[in-house]
């Protein structure tokens, strides 16, 4: 990140190094062999230079999204969708005045977080096939850790009061838990800030809920 930091400097510079008036600038913002100057922060004890706009973009980290981000992104949105079923199953059944709260909580965030999930997915080139999805997008054969099987949906469906909130308690820590490890194989595994930025706020949120329903 840091990299990526100074090195979108190196684009404000520009426009200071070609109204400078040195000798080696030209009229119109260029530099004596005609394309702007850009200078290059060098790396700590060392000077910086002058690179050109083609050097620079070459410096420039690649951030384009790669098959790790489009899995997490994809599969995220479905992870994050059975946690509203959980959730709204919560009003009608829980004893605990807690657990209705922090249903609650799950579902103010999880929805608007759906929201900008999909748009991400839009905006980088549509849904894609999975590996193990059998050619359709979606996770298919891909486990995705933490999600309450339809056996264990049906439980909770079924039950209410106190063992509602147990069971309740139970799968969404789990539910959390899978997301943070998803989370986590994208950091190492991803190439894009913007899912980069996404699972570190699921990391911290989720990390926080699973202590909050730890202490009901």
């Amino acid at each position: 990140m840091l990299a990526g930091t100074v090195l979108l400097a190196l684009f404000a510079l520009t426009a200071c190094e070609s109204g400078s008036g040195r000798a080696d600038s030209v009229p119109g913002g260029g530099s004596s062999g005609g394309s702007p100057a850009i200078v290059a922060p060098g790396r700590p004890g060392e000077p910086a230079r002058r690179v050109s706009p083609e050097e620079a973009a070459r410096l420039m980290p690649d951030e384009r999204p790669n098959s790790a981000d489009h899995a997490y992104v994809q599969m995220m949105i479905e992870h994050h969708r059975q946690a509203l079923t959980l959730t709204a199953l919560a009003p009608g059944r829980a004893s605990s005045a807690g657990v209705r709260k922090v249903a609650e909580r799950i579902s103010a965030a999880q929805g608007p977080e759906i929201g900008a999930m999909e748009a991400w997915v839009e905006n980088n080139g549509g849904p894609r096939a999975l590996p193990g999805s059998g050619g359709h997008a979606g996770h298919g054969g891909r486990a995705m850790p933490g999600m309450a099987t339809e056996a264990q949906l049906a439980q909770l469906r079924a039950a209410k009061g106190a063992a509602f909130d147990r069971l309740f308690l139970k799968l969404m820590i789990a539910h959390h838990e899978g997301a943070i490890s998803m989370a986590a194989d994208v950091l190492r595994e991803g190439n894009a800030v913007l899912v980069e930025e996404m699972a570190d706020d699921v990391i911290a949120q989720q990390s926080a809920e699973i202590e909050r329903m730890r202490g009901l």
